[in-house]
């Protein structure tokens, strides 16, 4: 496997978690490779996911090239992935991945807080850039629980860079063109509320949120439903301010 290692005695396929004094639930793991050509890199990550029960880590890689073969070989879920590795280097494995696997979410692990190198890795087909100086286990689950349903994650250190560079490259909308409607509903989906508790919390119909909801993914330029839930630091810097103000109800 040129090196590449499917990890043996992990998990089982699936595992009991006590959800209270009487009744028991049966999960499937979460499984993880790790890609990195640093050792002691690997072998620190996984001491820290190997702490939450829902994971597991399937196998390891040391380049692109042989995380190809685990995708096929290891299924896994996650991969965590740096960038600077020599030979096949992470943004190729990426953009091949996303191809061949569209299903396993790709989170970049990287030393590199540059703008150029998280833009590159989320138009390759990366769902989360994290940084290895400042990863602990609270942020790798967080990012493993945001990609896992669906969402986006960037550490917070990088978050809030990309997102204003992104501004700066085109025209974007801004919190002056929304109307005070649409941006008291903005503020609202931020902050966790359904459709249902935007009606109430409003008084008007959930008809008219659904309304709502489809101008502001339309003037935002966001294409799912969950680009609205983004959390406060993928938000532009001039819209930050509707998610920090306490609801008017």
């Amino acid at each position: 496997m040129n090196g590449a290692k499917i990890v043996s005695g992990g998990r089982p396929d699936r595992i009991s978690i006590k959800c209270c004094q009487v009744c028991t639930i049966a999960i499937v793991p979460i499984r993880i490779i790790l890609v990195d050509d640093h050792d002691l890199v690997r072998a620190g990550i996984r001491a820290l996911l190997e702490r939450l029960p829902h994971v597991t880590v399937v196998g390891e890689a040391r380049n692109g090239q042989e995380a190809l073969t685990l995708l096929t070989e290891a299924h896994p879920d996650i991969a965590f992935v740096d960038i600077s590795m020599p030979g096949f280097d992470g943004l190729t494995f990426i953009r091949r991945a996303s191809s061949i696997a569209p299903h396993v979410h790709l989170i970049v692990l990287s030393m590199y807080p540059l703008e150029s190198y998280v833009s590159e890795a989320l138009e390759a087909g990366a769902s989360g850039y994290l940084l290895k100086q400042s990863a602990d286990l609270t942020e790798l689950n967080l990012a493993i629980q945001c990609v896992s349903a669906g969402a986006h994650y960037l550490t917070p250190a990088i978050g809030r860079q990309v997102m204003e560079g992104s501004l700066r490259s085109k025209e974007s909308v801004t919190a002056q063109s929304l109307t005070p409607r649409q941006r008291e509903i903005l503020r609202l989906i931020g902050n966790g509320h359904g459709t249902k508790s935007i009606a109430h919390l409003l008084d008007i119909s959930v008809k008219t949120v659904e309304t709502h909801r489809s101008e502001l993914m339309e003037r935002l330029g966001i294409h799912d439903v969950a680009g609205l839930e983004w959390p406060v630091w993928m938000i532009p810097t001039d819209l930050i301010q509707l998610f920090v103000m306490p609801c008017q109800t």
